[in-house]
């Protein structure tokens, strides 16, 4: 038995092994995705629309069709990645699209490029989906947000390093008897290949398989995970010396009987408790796919991305009609993610910390409807400049917390992968609206982009308002006590043979993160 101090000891040890091992390895990945995904923006400014002779909204078709693909794969890679392992999965996805960002730079001509934007989506589409899986399959519900933030957090640094990037890269321009903008491509892209190659290295499987861990690391994370998930919603007291308790003990007395006769018959706990033993069946799918959560924060994310896709592809044509030009250009694209990264982490950390996630979207996306209305009223140059500081800090911390939420409110490996899969395939739709938002005709002052842009965060906005609406009404029904037929029409399903997944989220005593 360990004493509450020797429990402390131990999981501040387990998560500072976790957190060495995984974080960097993934955030060097979603940084490498967001600067291969978002250097265009850079290289249009640099040359390749006129090397590639692209007129009109060419530009913004050949932005358009990388959402083609990479919706399409979205949720048949989360399906792949428990057979093919999270790691190795993740970084072949990196590795291949770090190839196609490198033949990028050979591309002379629209239909060229619109053919490697189309590889580019298919190797990238599963990138995201899949690493949320993987870390909600490490982490804890509570610990889970934090960790998306810190590596989402190089999303944004990934828009200042790209314009960095880009102005070192520049100076090349000739050498080889290549554009600048091409060497951007080949060096960006050989970048990313490293990356993957790092990655592989060293993501463990799962927790049982971490080398990382001493064999008492090894046992109690295995079992601090398995009891965070056989609490079913409920609050895992983090001074708990031993995690022993299981799943008969989330129950309350008046449905001990009934919680005995589902485990003598199918095993409940066992499935519980080892989600990784979990078979593949089409019902959790459409459990999945049927769940509001999905909709309500799938759309709340498609309105963030409208905003988050077009700030990121067209940051460097927005700066470029503030008067600016060539390095000065891309160096003023720099100091907007700063601030916007920063406060990432920071909301990350407080909304582990009081279990929120959709509140601290209501909160933050105020800013972003403050850096658009700027942008739309601005008469000077330096105050739309200050606009896009906003527009950032609005956007970019709130995207860990609408990731976050499926990841926490479902339960059972095959829906959770469904689930939020689902929610990035529906959100990622927004790209199609993002490449189009911003089209040449609007220089220097894209207003009609703005206000797209703004209508779609409002959107955003109002979604999430539904989603913790949702949340607040069905865990007070769970309080009440209005869900605890739940169990009797799970026993049935299983008594018919139809599932062999766990109760999950459809518990009575499973309580949805806000």
């Amino acid at each position: 038995m360990q004493t509450p101090e020797e429990h402390r000891r131990l999981t501040k040890r387990v998560l500072f092994k976790l957190d060495c091992h995984i974080l960097p390895p993934l955030a060097l990945l979603w940084l490498a995705n967001f600067i291969d995904r978002s250097n265009v923006g850079n290289a249009k400014i640099a040359g390749l629309a006129k090397d590639t002779h692209l007129v009109g909204n060419q530009f913004n078709t050949a932005l358009a069709v990388f959402y083609v693909t990479y919706i399409a794969v979205e949720l048949p890679s989360n399906i792949i990645l428990k057979k093919m392992k999270p790691n190795r999965w993740i970084p072949l996805l990196v590795l291949l699209w770090g190839i196609v960002t490198t033949l990028s730079s050979l591309v002379e001509s629209f239909g060229g490029l619109v053919a490697i934007r189309l590889f580019l989506g298919l190797c990238e589409g599963g990138l995201l989906p899949g690493i949320i899986l993987y870390l909600s399959t490490i982490y804890k519900r509570h610990e889970l947000q934090l960790r998306v933030g810190i590596f989402y957090a190089s999303a944004s640094l990934s828009g200042a390093f790209g314009g960095l990037l880009a102005t070192a890269i520049l100076h090349m321009d000739g050498v080889g008897g290549l554009a600048g903008w091409r060497w951007i491509y080949i060096l960006e892209g050989l970048a990313t290949v490293v990356s993957a190659i790092i990655a592989a290295y060293f993501l463990p499987e799962t927790l049982a398989a971490a080398s990382f861990f001493t064999e008492e690391e090894r046992e109690f994370a295995i079992a601090r995970f398995r009891l965070d998930s056989s609490s079913v919603g409920h609050e895992v007291d983090a001074e708990t010396p031993s995690p022993t308790r299981t799943f008969e003990d989330s129950k309350e007395p008046k449905d001990q009987e009934l919680v005995e006769n589902i485990e003598a018959d199918c095993k409940l706990e066992v499935a519980q408790n080892n989600p990784e033993e979990e078979q593949f069946e089409w019902r959790e799918v459409i459990r999945g796919i049927t769940d509001i959560q999905v909709w309500f924060s799938g759309l709340g994310y498609f309105g963030l991305l409208v905003s988050l896709y077009s700030y990121s592809l067209f940051l460097p044509t927005i700066v470029a009609g503030l008067g600016y030009s060539g390095s000065p250009a891309q160096l003023h694209t720099v100091p907007p993610y700063v601030p916007a990264a920063v406060l990432t982490v920071v909301v990350a950390l407080l909304s582990d910390r009081l279990k929120w996630r959709g509140p601290f979207i209501l909160i933050c996306l105020p800013l972003a409807f403050i850096g658009y209305i700027l942008a739309i009223t601005a008469d000077t140059n330096r105050t739309r400049y200050i606009a896009v500081f906003f527009m950032a800090a609005g956007v970019y911390p709130s995207a860990p917390s609408i990731l976050s939420i499926l990841p926490n409110n479902s339960s059972g490996h095959y829906k959770r992968a469904t689930t939020t899969a689902l929610q990035l395939a529906i959100a990622n739709a927004g790209g199609f609206v993002a490449t189009f938002a911003y089209t040449p005709d609007q220089a220097p002052k894209y207003v009609r982009g703005h206000t797209i842009s703004l209508a779609f965060v409002i959107l955003s906005w109002v979604c999430v308002a539904c989603n913790v609406m949702y949340c607040l009404w069905e865990n007070k029904a769970r309080r009440e006590g209005r869900r605890q037929d739940n169990i009797a029409k799970y026993r049935a399903l299983v008594e018919a043979g139809l599932t062999k997944a766990p109760i999950g989220d459809r518990d009575p005593n499973f309580r949805f993160t806000l």
